[in-house]
């Protein structure tokens, strides 16, 4: 597997949101994206799933155009977990996280044994079985983001991107979900591209970070070279202080006053 960008940019009739992105992901390795506010993180994740098409630039999955993969052929690569998730039909947990099986399933046949099993797993371990016969509309903003992200990792794509996809999670919920999510990365070889707001979490489970600010990418590169106090003046306009905590083995970020 291999998802390249070359050169994209994107934007709107007033602004550019996205100047000149290049980046190659590569299997078995957790990326995380991070920048302030309107830096343009959502809109790469909406261009590397094919919501949005790059103005300028390309990006190949496999060596082949993204654009000319169907929707259909896609699904069965990629799966988003996105930062809003709005459904106004009063499905079950169990039949959303089904969904996430339907690129798998031929059209008009049902589900195979394989394909149950595959969400019983999943919900047993997101533990969103205790709700499975709950209506969607039913449930808090957290449980149906959970119901969410096991809908994703039901699709078990090669590919994972996930928008703040733990942004409206509680710790406990927040960590679990991406032990999971990093277990798939180190023992199946997925390929995970994650925005998050946080950068503790991110330090601690990503692989590789790319800072973005006003649509360009400020810094990239393994964690422990790029995450330092430099590079979050210059992309947050903050004093902080980077150190490795042995507690979580991993870089934390103190942020000054």
């Amino acid at each position: 597997m291999s998802l390249d960008c070359t050169n994209i940019s994107f934007g709107y009739t007033d602004r550019i949101v996205i100047d000149n992105f290049s980046m190659s992901f590569s299997p078995g390795k957790f990326y995380g994206i991070v920048g302030p506010n309107g830096s343009g993180k959502t809109t790469i994740l909406d261009l590397l799933a094919k919501h949005l098409k790059p103005e300028s630039g390309k990006i190949y999955y496999n060596g082949i155009d993204l654009a000319s993969y169907t929707s259909k052929q896609l699904s069965k690569e990629i799966a988003l977990v996105p930062q809003n998730f709005y459904i106004n039909f009063a499905f079950t947990v169990r039949e959303i996280v089904l969904m996430g099986r339907y690129p798998h399933i031929a059209r008009f046949a049902a589900p195979t044994a394989e394909d149950t099993s595959i969400v019983k797993e999943v919900m047993e371990k997101t533990e969103t079985d205790g709700f499975a016969e709950r209506y969607i509309t039913e449930l808090s903003g957290g449980e149906r983001q959970r119901v969410v992200f096991a809908r994703a990792l039901a699709q078990n794509t090669p590919v994972l991107i996930l928008d703040e996809a733990t942004s409206n999670l509680d710790i406990n919920y927040s960590i679990s979900l991406l032990n999971i999510t990093e277990q798939r990365v180190k023992q199946e070889e997925k390929t995970v591209i994650a925005v998050m707001q946080d950068i503790n979490l991110a330090a601690a489970y990503c692989d590789y970070l790319i800072f973005l600010n006003a649509g360009r990418i400020a810094a990239h590169g393994l964690t422990q070279e790029v995450l330092n106090p430099g590079t979050i003046k210059t992309v947050f306009n903050v004093d902080a202080k980077v150190y490795l905590e042995s507690y979580s083995d991993s870089l934390q970020v103190v942020f000054k006053k």
